[in-house]
Protein backbone atom coordinates (compact mmCIF):
# COMPACT_ATOMS: atom_id res chain seq x y z
CA UNK A 1 0.00 0.00 0.00
CA UNK A 2 1.32 3.34 -0.94
CA UNK A 3 2.04 5.84 1.85
CA UNK A 4 2.42 9.23 1.36
CA UNK A 5 2.53 12.57 3.16
CA UNK A 6 2.88 16.47 2.15
CA UNK A 7 6.03 17.15 -0.16
CA UNK A 8 6.74 19.89 2.25
CA UNK A 9 7.23 17.64 5.18
CA UNK A 10 10.00 19.14 7.77
CA UNK A 11 6.88 20.11 9.81
CA UNK A 12 4.26 18.44 11.36
CA UNK A 13 1.79 16.36 9.99
CA UNK A 14 -1.74 16.75 10.94
CA UNK A 15 -4.54 14.84 9.12
CA UNK A 16 -8.25 15.27 10.12
CA UNK A 17 -10.80 12.79 9.13
CA UNK A 18 -14.32 14.11 8.61
CA UNK A 19 -15.17 17.62 6.86
CA UNK A 20 -18.06 18.24 9.30
CA UNK A 21 -18.53 21.12 11.34
CA UNK A 22 -15.88 19.72 14.01
CA UNK A 23 -12.82 19.25 11.11
CA UNK A 24 -13.30 22.51 9.39
CA UNK A 25 -13.11 24.13 12.79
CA UNK A 26 -9.36 22.23 13.33
CA UNK A 27 -8.38 23.40 9.99
CA UNK A 28 -9.74 27.06 10.55
CA UNK A 29 -7.81 27.29 14.10
CA UNK A 30 -4.64 26.09 12.19
CA UNK A 31 -4.89 28.00 9.27
CA UNK A 32 -1.64 29.45 8.47
CA UNK A 33 -0.03 27.49 11.30
CA UNK A 34 3.52 26.03 10.96
CA UNK A 35 1.84 22.60 10.53
CA UNK A 36 1.30 20.38 7.31
CA UNK A 37 -2.98 19.54 7.34
CA UNK A 38 -4.69 16.83 5.35
CA UNK A 39 -8.28 16.45 5.36
CA UNK A 40 -10.00 13.62 4.12
CA UNK A 41 -13.63 12.97 3.60
CA UNK A 42 -15.86 10.35 1.40
CA UNK A 43 -17.34 13.33 -0.01
CA UNK A 44 -16.49 16.56 -1.64
CA UNK A 45 -18.46 19.10 -0.15
CA UNK A 46 -19.56 19.64 3.61
CA UNK A 47 -23.34 19.30 4.10
CA UNK A 48 -24.94 21.69 6.37
CA UNK A 49 -26.94 18.80 8.41
CA UNK A 50 -29.56 21.05 10.49
CA UNK A 51 -31.25 22.42 7.23
CA UNK A 52 -31.44 18.14 5.97
CA UNK A 53 -34.62 18.03 6.58
CA UNK A 54 -36.13 21.23 4.65
CA UNK A 55 -34.18 18.95 1.51
CA UNK A 56 -36.22 15.98 2.63
CA UNK A 57 -39.49 17.91 2.53
CA UNK A 58 -38.94 19.83 -0.83
CA UNK A 59 -38.09 22.63 0.45
CA UNK A 60 -34.62 23.46 -0.68
CA UNK A 61 -32.37 22.28 -3.02
CA UNK A 62 -29.21 19.73 -1.94
CA UNK A 63 -26.74 22.22 -3.68
CA UNK A 64 -28.27 24.78 -1.45
CA UNK A 65 -27.14 23.75 1.87
CA UNK A 66 -23.53 21.78 0.68
CA UNK A 67 -20.56 23.44 -0.20
CA UNK A 68 -17.55 22.28 -1.97
CA UNK A 69 -14.54 21.70 0.41
CA UNK A 70 -12.19 22.83 -1.85
CA UNK A 71 -13.64 26.19 -2.18
CA UNK A 72 -14.00 26.66 1.96
CA UNK A 73 -9.98 25.85 1.82
CA UNK A 74 -9.43 27.91 -0.92
CA UNK A 75 -6.40 30.57 0.14
CA UNK A 76 -5.27 28.41 2.65
CA UNK A 77 -2.01 27.48 1.75
CA UNK A 78 -1.35 24.36 4.74
CA UNK A 79 -4.05 22.63 3.84
CA UNK A 80 -5.01 19.99 1.68
CA UNK A 81 -8.00 17.65 0.63
CA UNK A 82 -7.89 13.97 0.17
CA UNK A 83 -11.46 12.28 -1.20
CA UNK A 84 -11.44 8.91 -0.10
CA UNK A 85 -12.35 6.37 2.88
CA UNK A 86 -10.87 5.98 5.86
CA UNK A 87 -10.36 2.17 6.54
CA UNK A 88 -8.46 2.17 9.60
CA UNK A 89 -5.76 4.34 11.82
CA UNK A 90 -2.62 2.69 12.28
CA UNK A 91 -1.33 3.83 15.36
CA UNK A 92 1.81 1.70 15.31
CA UNK A 93 3.20 3.18 12.15
CA UNK A 94 1.00 6.54 12.99
CA UNK A 95 -1.00 6.14 9.39
CA UNK A 96 -4.28 7.08 8.44
CA UNK A 97 -5.10 4.08 6.05
CA UNK A 98 -7.74 4.67 3.32
CA UNK A 99 -9.09 2.90 -0.05
CA UNK A 100 -6.57 4.70 -1.97
CA UNK A 101 -2.64 4.57 0.55
CA UNK A 102 -1.96 5.91 3.46
CA UNK A 103 -1.00 8.83 5.06
CA UNK A 104 1.67 9.30 7.54
CA UNK A 105 0.34 12.00 11.11
CA UNK A 106 1.86 13.35 13.59
CA UNK A 107 -1.68 14.65 15.09
CA UNK A 108 -4.84 13.32 13.91
CA UNK A 109 -8.22 14.54 14.66
CA UNK A 110 -11.16 11.89 14.34
CA UNK A 111 -14.09 14.26 13.33
CA UNK A 112 -16.20 11.40 10.84
CA UNK A 113 -19.50 12.06 13.22
CA UNK A 114 -21.81 9.62 13.09
CA UNK A 115 -24.56 7.09 11.44
CA UNK A 116 -28.06 6.12 11.95
CA UNK A 117 -28.49 3.82 14.66
CA UNK A 118 -31.25 0.98 13.62
CA UNK A 119 -31.08 -0.80 17.04
CA UNK A 120 -29.84 -3.82 15.30
CA UNK A 121 -33.29 -4.11 13.36
CA UNK A 122 -32.18 -5.63 10.51
CA UNK A 123 -35.51 -5.04 8.55
CA UNK A 124 -35.79 -1.33 9.02
CA UNK A 125 -32.29 -0.83 8.40
CA UNK A 126 -33.67 -2.23 4.92
CA UNK A 127 -37.13 -0.22 4.51
CA UNK A 128 -36.67 2.93 6.29
CA UNK A 129 -34.85 6.36 5.29
CA UNK A 130 -32.01 8.32 7.60
CA UNK A 131 -31.33 11.44 7.91
CA UNK A 132 -27.82 11.59 8.05
CA UNK A 133 -26.45 13.01 4.53
CA UNK A 134 -28.06 14.43 0.83
CA UNK A 135 -28.99 10.98 -0.48
CA UNK A 136 -30.70 9.90 2.96
CA UNK A 137 -32.91 13.65 2.24
CA UNK A 138 -33.76 12.76 -1.42
CA UNK A 139 -34.96 9.33 -0.75
CA UNK A 140 -37.20 10.47 1.68
CA UNK A 141 -38.07 13.05 -0.42
CA UNK A 142 -38.73 10.67 -3.31
CA UNK A 143 -40.49 8.14 -1.15
CA UNK A 144 -43.31 10.70 -0.09
CA UNK A 145 -43.34 11.73 -3.49
CA UNK A 146 -43.87 8.33 -5.29
CA UNK A 147 -46.23 7.46 -2.11
CA UNK A 148 -48.53 9.95 -3.42
CA UNK A 149 -48.13 9.79 -7.12
CA UNK A 150 -49.13 5.91 -6.34
CA UNK A 151 -52.26 6.47 -4.43
CA UNK A 152 -53.38 8.93 -7.38
CA UNK A 153 -53.73 5.74 -9.44
CA UNK A 154 -54.97 3.70 -6.52
CA UNK A 155 -58.67 2.82 -6.69
CA UNK A 156 -58.96 1.36 -3.25
CA UNK A 157 -59.53 4.40 -0.70
CA UNK A 158 -58.34 1.95 2.44
CA UNK A 159 -55.02 1.70 -0.10
CA UNK A 160 -55.21 5.36 -0.80
CA UNK A 161 -54.97 6.48 3.15
CA UNK A 162 -52.33 4.17 3.85
CA UNK A 163 -49.71 5.50 1.04
CA UNK A 164 -50.74 8.78 1.99
CA UNK A 165 -49.52 7.75 5.60
CA UNK A 166 -46.12 9.21 6.63
CA UNK A 167 -44.36 7.75 9.81
CA UNK A 168 -41.75 9.17 11.58
CA UNK A 169 -39.74 7.70 14.35
CA UNK A 170 -38.22 9.75 16.69
CA UNK A 171 -39.22 12.48 18.89
CA UNK A 172 -36.28 14.74 19.06
CA UNK A 173 -35.36 18.01 16.76
CA UNK A 174 -35.08 16.38 14.01
CA UNK A 175 -38.48 14.43 14.05
CA UNK A 176 -40.26 17.09 15.33
CA UNK A 177 -39.01 20.21 12.47
CA UNK A 178 -39.94 16.68 9.80
CA UNK A 179 -43.42 16.55 11.37
CA UNK A 180 -44.35 20.13 10.89
CA UNK A 181 -42.41 20.69 7.68
CA UNK A 182 -44.61 17.44 6.36
CA UNK A 183 -47.54 19.02 8.00
CA UNK A 184 -47.11 22.21 5.89
CA UNK A 185 -46.56 20.20 2.87
CA UNK A 186 -50.34 18.40 3.36
CA UNK A 187 -52.06 21.83 4.27
CA UNK A 188 -50.39 24.07 1.53
CA UNK A 189 -49.27 22.14 -1.65
CA UNK A 190 -50.08 18.40 -1.67
CA UNK A 191 -53.95 19.46 -2.04
CA UNK A 192 -53.25 21.23 -5.47
CA UNK A 193 -50.38 19.13 -6.99
CA UNK A 194 -53.22 16.19 -5.90
CA UNK A 195 -56.91 17.23 -6.72
CA UNK A 196 -58.38 13.86 -7.32
CA UNK A 197 -56.84 12.84 -3.64
CA UNK A 198 -58.74 13.28 -0.55
CA UNK A 199 -54.94 14.84 1.25
CA UNK A 200 -56.87 15.88 4.42
CA UNK A 201 -57.16 12.00 4.84
CA UNK A 202 -53.74 11.52 4.52
CA UNK A 203 -51.62 10.92 8.21
CA UNK A 204 -48.58 11.92 9.50
CA UNK A 205 -47.55 9.71 12.74
CA UNK A 206 -44.99 10.89 15.15
CA UNK A 207 -43.86 8.07 17.31
CA UNK A 208 -41.77 8.74 20.38
CA UNK A 209 -40.77 5.60 22.78
CA UNK A 210 -40.58 8.05 25.39
CA UNK A 211 -42.69 10.32 27.90
CA UNK A 212 -42.00 13.25 26.21
CA UNK A 213 -41.21 14.96 22.56
CA UNK A 214 -37.94 16.43 22.27
CA UNK A 215 -35.99 14.94 25.46
CA UNK A 216 -33.22 17.00 27.13
CA UNK A 217 -35.23 20.46 26.87
CA UNK A 218 -37.31 21.87 29.53
CA UNK A 219 -40.69 21.11 29.89
CA UNK A 220 -42.05 24.61 28.06
CA UNK A 221 -40.63 23.79 25.03
CA UNK A 222 -41.46 20.19 25.56
CA UNK A 223 -45.08 21.21 25.54
CA UNK A 224 -44.93 23.85 23.41
CA UNK A 225 -43.60 21.68 20.74
CA UNK A 226 -46.32 19.10 21.17
CA UNK A 227 -49.58 21.06 21.44
CA UNK A 228 -48.67 23.79 18.33
CA UNK A 229 -47.79 19.77 16.51
CA UNK A 230 -51.34 18.63 17.40
CA UNK A 231 -52.51 21.70 16.32
CA UNK A 232 -51.49 20.96 12.69
CA UNK A 233 -52.72 17.92 12.62
CA UNK A 234 -49.86 15.78 12.96
CA UNK A 235 -50.50 12.07 15.38
CA UNK A 236 -48.07 12.33 18.02
CA UNK A 237 -47.98 8.48 19.83
CA UNK A 238 -45.61 8.91 23.15
CA UNK A 239 -44.43 5.73 24.91
CA UNK A 240 -44.97 3.98 21.36
CA UNK A 241 -41.91 1.70 20.39
CA UNK A 242 -41.28 0.21 16.71
CA UNK A 243 -40.79 -3.69 17.03
CA UNK A 244 -40.41 -4.52 13.10
CA UNK A 245 -40.63 -2.53 10.06
CA UNK A 246 -41.16 -3.77 6.38
CA UNK A 247 -42.18 -1.61 3.13
CA UNK A 248 -45.75 -1.65 3.92
CA UNK A 249 -45.09 -0.16 7.28
CA UNK A 250 -44.47 -0.48 11.41
CA UNK A 251 -45.16 -2.93 13.92
CA UNK A 252 -45.27 -1.17 17.55
CA UNK A 253 -44.40 -3.42 20.61
CA UNK A 254 -47.86 -3.06 21.83
CA UNK A 255 -48.61 -5.22 18.51
CA UNK A 256 -50.28 -2.23 16.50
CA UNK A 257 -49.53 -2.22 13.34
CA UNK A 258 -49.46 1.01 10.93
CA UNK A 259 -49.36 0.75 6.96
CA UNK A 260 -47.78 3.61 5.85
CA UNK A 261 -46.34 4.96 2.34
CA UNK A 262 -43.18 6.19 3.43
CA UNK A 263 -41.13 5.63 6.80
CA UNK A 264 -38.58 7.94 8.40
CA UNK A 265 -36.29 6.82 11.09
CA UNK A 266 -34.73 9.08 13.22
CA UNK A 267 -34.77 7.81 16.98
CA UNK A 268 -30.75 7.42 17.22
CA UNK A 269 -27.47 8.14 16.04
CA UNK A 270 -24.51 5.97 16.87
CA UNK A 271 -20.70 6.89 16.34
CA UNK A 272 -19.15 6.31 12.67
CA UNK A 273 -17.59 2.99 12.71
CA UNK A 274 -14.34 3.60 12.57
CA UNK A 275 -14.48 4.74 16.04
CA UNK A 276 -14.73 1.12 16.62
CA UNK A 277 -11.80 0.43 15.16
CA UNK A 278 -9.79 2.03 17.43
CA UNK A 279 -8.41 1.36 20.25
CA UNK A 280 -9.59 2.35 23.24
CA UNK A 281 -13.12 2.51 25.53
CA UNK A 282 -16.07 3.02 24.05
CA UNK A 283 -19.16 4.57 25.61
CA UNK A 284 -23.14 4.56 24.64
CA UNK A 285 -23.41 4.91 20.82
CA UNK A 286 -20.16 3.13 19.85
CA UNK A 287 -18.66 6.61 21.22
CA UNK A 288 -14.88 6.75 21.55
CA UNK A 289 -13.64 7.60 25.31
CA UNK A 290 -11.72 10.15 25.34
CA UNK A 291 -10.11 12.53 28.31
CA UNK A 292 -10.90 15.99 29.15
CA UNK A 293 -8.26 17.76 26.91
CA UNK A 294 -10.48 15.32 23.98
CA UNK A 295 -7.38 13.24 23.80
CA UNK A 296 -7.57 9.39 23.18
CA UNK A 297 -6.15 7.68 26.66
CA UNK A 298 -2.78 6.15 25.96
CA UNK A 299 -2.34 7.96 22.26
CA UNK A 300 -1.57 11.47 23.11
CA UNK A 301 -1.20 12.10 19.45
CA UNK A 302 -4.98 10.99 18.49
CA UNK A 303 -8.06 13.50 18.89
CA UNK A 304 -11.75 12.40 19.00
CA UNK A 305 -14.33 15.32 18.68
CA UNK A 306 -17.89 16.20 17.86
CA UNK A 307 -20.10 12.96 17.55
CA UNK A 308 -17.23 9.94 17.62
CA UNK A 309 -16.09 11.77 21.07
CA UNK A 310 -17.35 10.46 24.66
CA UNK A 311 -15.65 13.37 27.00
CA UNK A 312 -14.94 11.58 30.69
CA UNK A 313 -15.91 7.86 31.65
CA UNK A 314 -17.88 5.81 30.09
CA UNK A 315 -21.00 6.02 32.64
CA UNK A 316 -21.16 10.17 32.72
CA UNK A 317 -23.91 11.31 30.76
CA UNK A 318 -22.68 11.96 27.08
CA UNK A 319 -22.77 15.65 25.31
CA UNK A 320 -25.53 15.86 22.65
CA UNK A 321 -24.55 15.25 19.20
CA UNK A 322 -24.88 18.60 18.11
CA UNK A 323 -23.07 20.83 15.45
CA UNK A 324 -22.45 23.75 19.21
CA UNK A 325 -20.14 20.39 20.50
CA UNK A 326 -18.22 19.56 17.36
CA UNK A 327 -17.61 23.03 17.04
CA UNK A 328 -16.77 24.11 20.36
CA UNK A 329 -14.18 20.91 20.31
CA UNK A 330 -12.61 21.62 16.84
CA UNK A 331 -11.37 24.96 18.42
CA UNK A 332 -9.88 23.19 21.61
CA UNK A 333 -8.22 21.19 19.90
CA UNK A 334 -6.58 22.83 17.12
CA UNK A 335 -5.95 25.88 20.04
CA UNK A 336 -3.75 22.24 22.02
CA UNK A 337 -2.06 21.35 19.22
CA UNK A 338 -0.48 24.96 19.03
CA UNK A 339 0.03 25.19 22.88
CA UNK A 340 2.12 22.03 23.00
CA UNK A 341 4.18 23.15 20.12
CA UNK A 342 4.61 25.98 22.40
CA UNK A 343 5.33 23.06 25.65
CA UNK A 344 2.05 24.78 27.10
CA UNK A 345 0.06 22.48 28.77
CA UNK A 346 -3.36 21.15 26.66
CA UNK A 347 -6.51 22.92 28.21
CA UNK A 348 -9.73 21.12 29.39
CA UNK A 349 -13.10 21.30 27.29
CA UNK A 350 -15.57 22.46 28.99
CA UNK A 351 -18.99 22.85 26.71
CA UNK A 352 -20.67 26.48 26.76
CA UNK A 353 -24.04 25.34 26.20
CA UNK A 354 -25.15 28.59 24.95
CA UNK A 355 -28.98 27.14 23.90
CA UNK A 356 -31.12 25.19 21.92
CA UNK A 357 -33.87 25.78 19.34
CA UNK A 358 -36.15 23.87 17.26
CA UNK A 359 -38.41 24.77 14.29
CA UNK A 360 -42.22 23.55 14.02
CA UNK A 361 -43.94 25.31 11.29
CA UNK A 362 -44.68 28.46 9.85
CA UNK A 363 -43.97 31.49 12.55
CA UNK A 364 -43.85 28.81 14.59
CA UNK A 365 -40.37 28.08 17.25
CA UNK A 366 -39.43 27.03 20.53
CA UNK A 367 -36.03 28.09 21.46
CA UNK A 368 -33.90 28.90 24.70
CA UNK A 369 -30.77 31.22 24.22
CA UNK A 370 -28.53 31.77 27.18
CA UNK A 371 -31.26 31.21 29.53
CA UNK A 372 -34.16 33.13 27.66
CA UNK A 373 -37.00 31.07 26.54
CA UNK A 374 -39.39 31.95 23.37
CA UNK A 375 -41.71 30.82 21.41
CA UNK A 376 -43.66 31.32 18.47
CA UNK A 377 -42.82 33.91 15.49
CA UNK A 378 -40.25 35.53 17.53
CA UNK A 379 -38.11 32.04 18.23
CA UNK A 380 -38.66 31.13 14.62
CA UNK A 381 -37.28 34.75 13.10
CA UNK A 382 -34.10 34.05 15.72
CA UNK A 383 -33.98 30.29 13.99
CA UNK A 384 -33.67 31.91 10.56
CA UNK A 385 -31.30 34.23 11.58
CA UNK A 386 -28.74 31.75 13.39
CA UNK A 387 -29.45 29.03 10.33
CA UNK A 388 -28.44 31.59 7.82
CA UNK A 389 -25.44 32.78 9.66
CA UNK A 390 -24.20 29.28 10.23
CA UNK A 391 -24.48 28.30 6.80
CA UNK A 392 -21.50 28.13 4.78
CA UNK A 393 -20.94 30.37 1.85
CA UNK A 394 -22.25 33.88 0.92
CA UNK A 395 -24.44 32.16 -2.24
CA UNK A 396 -25.79 29.44 -0.05
CA UNK A 397 -26.84 32.11 2.01
CA UNK A 398 -28.71 33.78 -0.67
CA UNK A 399 -30.68 31.13 -2.05
CA UNK A 400 -31.81 29.69 1.05
CA UNK A 401 -32.85 33.24 2.17
CA UNK A 402 -34.57 33.59 -1.49
CA UNK A 403 -36.29 29.80 -1.25
CA UNK A 404 -37.58 30.80 2.21
CA UNK A 405 -38.85 34.13 1.00
CA UNK A 406 -40.60 31.88 -1.41
CA UNK A 407 -41.77 29.42 0.19
CA UNK A 408 -43.46 31.83 3.05
CA UNK A 409 -45.26 34.46 0.54
CA UNK A 410 -46.54 31.92 -2.08
CA UNK A 411 -47.02 28.78 0.80
CA UNK A 412 -45.47 26.40 -2.45
CA UNK A 413 -42.61 24.19 -2.16
CA UNK A 414 -40.51 24.29 -5.75
CA UNK A 415 -38.23 21.19 -4.84
CA UNK A 416 -41.15 18.80 -6.14
CA UNK A 417 -38.88 16.23 -8.07
CA UNK A 418 -38.92 12.49 -7.91
CA UNK A 419 -35.20 11.84 -8.63
CA UNK A 420 -34.71 7.87 -7.48
CA UNK A 421 -36.80 4.63 -8.05
CA UNK A 422 -37.85 3.11 -4.74
CA UNK A 423 -34.74 0.93 -5.01
CA UNK A 424 -32.65 4.32 -4.83
CA UNK A 425 -31.99 3.96 -8.24
CA UNK A 426 -31.48 6.98 -10.41
CA UNK A 427 -34.85 7.59 -12.44
CA UNK A 428 -34.33 8.95 -16.33
CA UNK A 429 -36.61 10.97 -17.37
CA UNK A 430 -36.44 9.95 -21.00
CA UNK A 431 -34.62 12.60 -22.47
CA UNK A 432 -31.07 11.57 -21.49
CA UNK A 433 -29.18 10.38 -24.96
CA UNK A 434 -27.72 6.65 -25.57
CA UNK A 435 -24.58 5.18 -26.46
Amino acid sequence: MQESSPAYSTRPSVVIVGAGFGGLRVARGLRGAPFDLTIIDQHNYHTFVPLLYQVATAGLEPEEIAQPIRHILRGTSNVQFRLGRVARIDTGRRCVVTEEGSIRYDYVVLAAGSVTNFFGLETLERTASGLRNLDDAEVFRDRVLTAFETASIESDPKRQRDLMTIVLVGGGPTGVEMAGALAELRRHVLPYDYPQLHVSLSRIVLLEAGQTLLAGMDRGMQKSALTKLQEMGVDVRLQATVADADEHGVTLTSGERIRAGALLWVAGLRASPLAEALPGASAGGGRLVVDDTLRVPGHPEIYSIGDMAHVGRPEIRPLPMLAPVAIQQGDLVAENILRLTHGLRPKRFRYKDRGSMVTIGRSAAVARIYGLRLSGSIAWFVWLIVHLVWLIGFRNRMLVLVNWAWNYLTYDRGVRLIRRARSGQHVSNGNEEGL
